[in-house]
């Protein structure tokens, strides 16, 4: 598999490179910090090996700054050739005209859900480099048979808290949108609909999204702590020293814990009251975009191409935990981790990509802080507000 995807990139640089004459160029690639940089500088390495006229140049900018850097960036003609992103900007993306389209052949042999995730309009427009969710992380030590529903959680928690002074059972970022969207879903109550395109009836402030979120907002009991208090540095640091038994984060966490040498498993979110199922979670997938701006998009497509090659996802899963974009056995240092984030694949949903996104984080991250830190009744009105942002972009 290897040789052959080796003929196939050496060959199609001979055309590539045809164009451009015998000089070498550099790709700008645009990656974050805490894993994915090492695997695109390994990445690159491996590429210019087999193509010496490319070399791959690593900048770091941070996934979530990406999308707002290159609109200043790229028309600038100081911006990357490549650059990651998650998807749910890619409404963004497409309408600023910051992206170029991907041929459909170059990723078809991915997941079918991480190229729905990077399609709009019938085209493709990035190569999706890895899926993610998040599920329920708990201490070995600390958590025998991990809860099922919300209400063994609650349980659990009240009598881990009241025999450990100082600890909690349970930690999660309460201003999170991201993470708090899990209490608003269902499988006919989706943000913004079913395709993630409704902007009439987004679904937010429905009646269901208020009794989920009143399930949230009694969670107070159990962890009484304001949301300014409970980002995401401090819920991992509580869960990484042990001082929380259980955690909703994602794959990312995988190292930074074992490193911590916590003994931790991993499984799905609990049940909601009244299902079986666990909670619904957003799920993201994080692409590799081409700039509209770059000098270089074939031998850009190319590298893009490498970086969803199986030998690149092995790579990447084995550095950073993350799940690949295509199907494949998974073992090696995390796979009875993430054995359990892909328990909570099935229940998961892509985060809707229209333009409209863009306005939900805020809306929503203020609207969980303050359901959180409020008395109950204004989870309505906080609902409401959020609709009506949203709707309204």
């Amino acid at each position: 598999m290897k040789k052959f995807l080796t003929a196939i990139f050496a060959l199609a640089m001979v055309a590539a490179l045809s164009a451009c004459g015998d000089d070498s160029i550099t790709l700008v690639v645009w990656e974050s910090t805490g894993g994915p940089d090492e695997w695109i500088q390994q990445a690159g390495e491996r590429f210019t090996e087999l193509n010496p006229g490319i070399n791959i140049e690593w900048v770091h900018v941070e996934l979530g700054d990406a999308t707002s850097q290159i609109m200043l960036d790229g028309p600038a003609g100081v911006g990357p050739d490549l650059f990651a992103a998650p998807h749910d900007r890619l409404g963004d993306l497409v309408y600023g005209q910051h992206i170029v389209q991907v041929n459909a052949a170059h990723i078809a042999h991915l997941a079918g859900g991480t190229r729905r995730a990077v399609s709009m309009h019938g085209n493709y427009w990035g190569f999706p480099v890895s899926a993610e969710t998040y599920g329920l992380f708990y201490n070995r030590a600390l958590v025998q048979n991990p809860p099922q529903t919300w209400e063994e959680l609650i349980t659990f928690s009240r009598q881990f808290n009241a025999a450990n002074p100082g600890q909690f059972g349970f930690v999660m970022n309460v201003g999170d949108a991201y993470f708090t969207i899990l209490f608003t879903s269902s499988n006919e109550n989706m943000l913004f609909g079913p395709d993630g395109t409704d902007i009439v009836n987004t679904r937010i402030n429905s009646p269901d999204s208020v009794r989920g979120m009143q399930l949230f907002h009694s969670l107070r009991e159990i962890l009484p702590v304001p949301s300014d208090d409970l980002d995401t540095g401090s819920v991992d640091a509580l869960f990484q020293g042990g001082h929380a038994a259980m955690h909703i984060t994602g794959p990312w966490n995988f190292s930074p814990f074992r490193n911590a040498g916590i003994d931790f498993g991993v499984t799905s979110l609990p049940a909601l009251p009244g299902n079986t199922n666990p909670a619904m979670s957003f799920s993201g997938t994080r692409a590799m975009f081409i700039s509209s701006f770059s000098d270089y998009p074939e031998e850009a497509a190319l590298f893009a191409q490498f970086l969803v090659s199986e030998e690149m996802q092995r790579l990447r899963y084995d550095i950073t935990g993350a799940l690949p974009s295509m199907e494949m056995s998974l073992g090696g240092e995390f796979g009875d981790l993430a054995t359990g984030i892909l328990q909570q694949m099935p229940f998961a949903y892509p985060m809707p990509s229209i333009p409209q996104m863009g306005a939900y984080w805020e809306a929503m991250n203020s609207a969980s802080a303050n359901i959180w830190n409020g008395d109950g009744t204004n989870i309505q009105a906080e609902l409401d507000a959020v609709h009506a942002i949203i709707s309204a972009n």
